[in-house]
């Protein structure tokens, strides 16, 4: 028989056969999240190193907590237990530092919004990118439709039908500049950090959520610890979850 109660053994290998399905689903999102921040880097979107950090990760440690408890060795639960404290205090870390950089990025933004549009209009590839984020989301302009100058692309023309986000607002062009007559009031940062403002609080949920499952995790070790020294220094059969 077991020196792990098998109740505990099966719920324990059953969350880490989970999370090393998490591990593999979070490896090839991190290989999409890939391609797309090259594309939105322009836009001050966050990186995405932390994302391969995670995945690889989370698939190494329940592949170790897999083996661990298969093979009721004390050691190697300590050892797993060690990458649960490394962990739980890397998820803090990194959740406190993503909480910080999305504080500071919303007041950069509030306070210096057209520092924000300068760097965007001045590269080629990015003012594409911004162009055809104008078409998808019915936005002109990363603050206004002043930001593309005298020349406003036809992107920014405003057609009077229901787009994905309903109905746009129109309104004329800027005296003395070309292109479509009426174009999209919205400017498009709005929208721009909207959709970044979600993929940080998403990001907290995650970080500060695998934290609390890293302390789970650390306690359920310690218990099979526990009841693999106590078999192996009294000798005896298994230990039910009953005395516990």
């Amino acid at each position: 028989m077991g020196k792990i109660n098998g109740c505990l053994k099966c719920v324990f290998i059953f969350f880490n056969v989970l999370f090393a399905i998490v591990g593999c689903l979070l490896i090839f999102a991190a290989v999409k999240a890939t391609a797309l921040a090259f594309q939105m880097s322009a836009f001050g979107g966050p990186g995405v190193g932390w994302i391969w950090v995670i995945a690889i990760g989370i698939f190494g440690i329940s592949s170790l907590g897999i083996f661990a408890a298969c093979s009721e060795k004390d050691l190697f639960l300590k050892i797993f237990a060690g990458f649960m404290v490394v962990g739980m205090i890397i998820m803090l870390i990194f959740g406190t530092v993503v909480a910080v950089f999305r504080n500071t990025m919303k007041e950069n933004y509030e306070n210096a919004s057209k520092e924000f549009a300068e760097p965007i209009m001045k590269n080629e590839d990015s003012r594409n990118m911004l162009s055809t984020v104008q078409e998808f989301w019915q936005c002109c302009g990363v603050v206004s439709a002043d930001d593309w100058g005298t020349e406003i692309p036809s992107s920014c023309e405003c057609r009077d039908t229901n787009g994905p986000f309903g109905k746009p607002e129109c309104k004329s062009k800027p005296a003395g500049s070309t292109g479509p007559t009426q174009i999209y009031s919205k400017p498009c940062s709005d929208t721009i950090f909207y959709y970044i403002d979600i993929t940080f609080k998403i990001t907290l949920g995650i970080l500060f959520g695998f934290a609390i499952t890293a302390l789970l995790g650390l306690l359920i070790s310690f218990l099979m610890i526990h009841q693999v020294k106590r078999h192996d220094s009294i000798g005896g059969p298994s230990i039910t979850m009953k005395g516990y």
